[in-house]
C-alpha cells in the first residue's frame, strides 16, 4: 500500500525548470510519507510528474514507483496505491499474449494491462486501488478508483493543471491551491458530516474521483467515466445455494487477501463478522505455513466500570473474544486506550483525514492502528458486512426503516443545536441534505416485479453501500494508512456485494435473524453462540472523565474570540450544552456519536480550520 501524488498540463513543458517541479513533487509525495514509509520514487517528463511513497508488501525488493514501460517509441507511467487479489490470474493472461515480467509485484502486472486493453483492463481488477496511468500514445492520464472506493484519490484543475493526490493533504502542497470554504463545503461539514458527498473534496474546487470511476484527462478537459455500478437483478438461487455461494465467496476474497509477502494479522472485536474473518484467515494461515494468526482487540480504560448496555451496544467485547481466541488458536493482543490519549488523538485524526471525522471513532481507530503498526505491516478487518448483508437497526426498525431521509443521520436539528441561528437561516441546510438524499435514491436500480417493502430494502442496501460503508472505508484507511498499515476489508469484495446486494430480503433475514445469511454461510466455523451474538459496532469510551476533558477544551476555545469555530457557533447555546447531563445513547451520526462526539466533532472543526488557515468564501 502506498501513497501517490502528481500533476499533469498539456500546455506545460516540466522539463525547462525539472528542479522547480521536482522540489514541488518531492513535497507533494513526501507529506504522504506514513503512507509509504519504505521507499520513494519520483518521475518528472514534459506534460507530467508523478510521485510515489511505497509500503512494501508484495515483492519487496522489486516493484519500486513510478514505474515506465516503453513500447515502441511511447513511454507509459503507472502510479499505483492498492493491492490487486486477482494479480495472478491476469499476469497469466499476459503472459499467454506474449508479455514477460521482472517483478512478481502487481504494479507490473496493471501497467502492462493497462497497455494491452485500455480502458477495458479496470473491471478486471479485483482489489483495492487508485492510480494515475499516463498513456503516451493518446496523450491522456487516467486516474482511477476501485469500485467501492476503498482506496482514496483526490484531484483538483485550475489553470490547466490537473493536480492529485492519494490525501488532500499532497493537493494543498501544490503552490496556488488555496484552503478555501464555500456555502457546499460547509453544508458537507454541518449537514452530511462526517459523511461526505461522493466527488465533493469539502475545500472549494476539490474532488474525489468517484468510486467505481475513473477520470480521463486529454488536452480537450476532463471527462469521468463510470466502470462498475450496483445492478438489479432477479434472485434465481434457492435457499440452500444462496448460503452455499456466499460460503464459497467469502471464503474466496479472504484466501485472496491474505496473500502478502510480510506477516498478515487480523481485527477481532467478538462480533460475527470480524470472528468469521479471523477464523477462515487462521485456518488458511495454518494450513500453509503451519503458524497461528496475530489478534487484536480495542476497548477503552474504564469501560468495565462505566459501560452501559444500550440499543446499539447491548454488551461489552471483551468476553465474546476471548470464546474466540480460545476456539481458533491464535495469539491475541488487548489493546486499550486511555481518555487524554483519546482526546489527544482527536487532532492526530484530522491531521490523518485531512477533514473532520467521526470524532474519537476515527481517533481510537487511529491509536489502535499505531499500535498494531508497531509488529506487523497488514491486518484483516470485518468492515462491510453490515451494509452488505443488512445489519443495522435502519434495515428492520419501522421508523427508520420507513424514514425519507438518511437513517443513520435523519436528526438535523440535533446536529444544529450549537449553530448560530442566522447561520442556520443562512444555509439551507435541510434542503442541501435532502437533495444528496434523493439523488442517490433516484439512482437505485430497482426491479418492477419487487413489492413497495422490498424496494425500500434496496434503496436501503444502496444508501448504505454508497454512503454509510463509503465513510466507514475512508477512516479505516486514513487512520490504517496514517499509522503505516495496510487494513484490507475481505466483505468489500466486488463479487460479494453484487451477489448480495440481489439476495431477497426474506433469506437475508430469515427467521427474523439480522444477517442471517453470513451466520448461517459460517456455521460450522465458530460456535453458535458467537456466530448468532446480538449485533455490537466498534466500540466507544463511556468513562466521563473523557467528556470533562472535552468540555475544557470547548471552554477554553470559546474563550478565545479568535478560534475559527466562532463563524459558526453560539455561545449561549454552548454553555447550555456544556451544563446538561450527558446523552450518551441517542446518536446524532450513526450508532455511537451522541452528546460527547457532538463536542469532539466541534474541536475537530475548530483544529482543520485553524491549522490549514482555511479561508471562507
Amino acid at each position: 500500500m502506498c501513497g501517490i501524488a502528481g500533476f499533469v498540463n498539456f500546455q506545460q513543458d516540466f522539463l525547462t525548470d525539472t528542479g522547480k517541479w521536482t522540489n514541488i513533487l518531492t513535497s507533494m509525495a513526501n507529506c504522504l510519507e506514513k503512507r509509504g514509509p519504505d521507499a520513494k520514487g519520483y518521475l518528472i517528463k514534459r506534460k507530467y510528474g508523478f510521485g510515489h511513497r511505497r509500503l512494501s508488501i508484495r515483492d519487496l525488493t522489486n516493484g519500486g514507483q513510478p514505474m515506465t514501460y516503453t513500447q515502441g517509441e511511447f513511454n507509459y507511467s503507472l502510479c499505483y496505491n492498492g493491492e490487486v487479489y486477482n494479480t495472478e490470474e491476469l499476469k497469466r493472461d499476459l503472459e499467454w499474449k506474449g508479455y514477460t515480467f521482472k517483478t512478481t509485484c502487481d504494479t507490473e502486472v496493471i501497467l502492462l494491462g493497462l497497455i494491452h486493453y485500455g480502458e477495458e483492463f479496470i473491471p478486471k481488477l479485483n482489489g483495492i486501488f487508485s492510480f494515475a496511468f499516463w498513456d503516451d500514445k493518446k496523450q491522456k492520464l487516467l486516474l482511477v478508483r476501485d469500485r467501492v472506493g476503498i482506496k482514496p484519490l483526490f484531484y483538483t484543475i485550475q489553470d490547466g493543471y490537473l493536480i492529485f493526490g492519494s490525501e488532500i493533504k499532497a493537493i494543498l502542497q501544490f503552490s496556488g491551491f488555496t484552503p478555501s470554504l464555500d456555502r457546499e463545503g460547509l453544508c458537507e461539514i454541518f449537514g452530511l458530516g462526517p459523511a461526505r458527498t461522493a466527488g465533493v473534496g469539502v475545500f472549494h474546487n476539490l474532488h474525489d474521483v468517484e468510486p467505481g470511476h475513473y477520470i480521463s484527462f486529454r488536452e480537450t478537459g476532463a471527462k469521468q467515466i463510470k466502470y462498475w455500478d450496483l445492478v438489479s437483478n432477479e434472485h434465481t438461487d434457492n435457499y440452500e445455494d444462496t448460503v452455499a455461494h456466499v460460503k464459497e465467496l467469502v471464503e474466496s476474497s479472504i484466501k485472496y487477501q491474505m496473500i502478502s509477502d510480510v506477516p498478515v494479522c487480523s481485527f477481532l472485536s467478538g462480533g460475527v463478522d470480524s470472528s468469521v474473518v479471523t477464523a477462515l484467515s487462521a485456518q488458511y494461515l495454518k494450513e500453509k505455513t503451519g503458524e497461528k494468526l496475530q489478534t487484536f482487540s480495542f476497548d477503552f480504560s474504564g469501560n468495565d466500570k462505566y459501560f452501559e448496555s444500550n440499543d446499539f451496544q447491548p454488551d461489552q467485547d471483551r468476553p465474546w473474544v476471548e470464546k474466540v481466541v480460545k476456539h481458533v488458536g491464535t495469539n491475541h493482543t488487548f489493546l486499550e486506550c486511555n481518555n487524554q490519549i483519546l482526546a489527544d488523538y482527536l487532532y492526530k485524526a484530522v491531521d490523518a483525514k485531512d477533514l473532520p471525522g467521526m470524532a474519537d471513532v476515527d481517533a481510537s481507530l487511529l491509536y489502535f492502528c499505531q499500535e498494531v503498526a508497531k509488529t506487523h505491516k497488514v491486518t484483516l478487518t470485518g468492515e462491510c458486512a453490515d451494509e452488505i448483508f443488512g445489519g443495522y437497526p435502519w434495515f428492520h426498525k419501522k421508523e427508520m426503516f420507513e424514514s425519507q431521509s438518511f437513517p443513520w443521520s435523519n436528526n438535523l436539528q440535533t446536529r444544529q443545536e450549537l449553530l448560530k441561528d442566522e447561520l442556520i437561516q443562512d444555509l439551507p441546510l435541510a434542503d442541501y441534505v435532502q437533495t444528496r438524499y434523493w439523488n442517490t435514491i433516484n439512482k437505485v436500480p430497482v426491479l418492477t416485479s419487487e413489492s413497495k417493502e422490498e424496494k425500500r430494502r434496496r434503496e436501503l442496501a444502496y444508501l448504505n453501500i454508497k454512503w454509510f460503508m463509503a465513510t466507514l472505508l475512508d477512516r479505516m484507511d486514513r487512520t490504517s494508512m496514517y499509522s503505516s498499515l495496510e487494513a484490507r476489508v475481505p466483505f468489500a469484495d466486488h463479487r460479494i456485494i453484487d451477489y448480495v446486494f440481489n439476495v431477497p430480503w426474506e433469506i437475508k433475514y430469515k427467521d427474523n435473524t439480522v444477517k442471517h445469511l453470513l451466520r448461517k454461510a459460517s456455521e460450522g466455523l465458530l460456535p453458535d453462540e458467537i456466530l448468532y451474538r446480538r449485533k455490537s459496532p466498534y466500540p466507544k469510551t463511556y468513562n466521563p472523565e473523557y467528556e470533562i476533558i472535552l468540555k475544557g477544551r470547548i471552554r477554553e476555545i470559546m474563550a478565545d474570540s479568535n478560534e475559527p469555530i466562532h463563524n459558526f457557533l453560539d455561545k449561549k447555546k454552548v454553555k447550555q450544552f456544556l451544563t446538561i447531563p450527558s446523552n450518551n445513547v441517542k446518536p446524532w451520526y450513526g450508532q455511537l456519536m451522541a452528546g460527547p462526539q457532538m463536542l469532539a466533532y466541534v474541536l475537530q472543526i475548530n483544529y482543520w480550520m485553524k491549522k490549514n488557515n482555511i479561508k471562507l468564501l
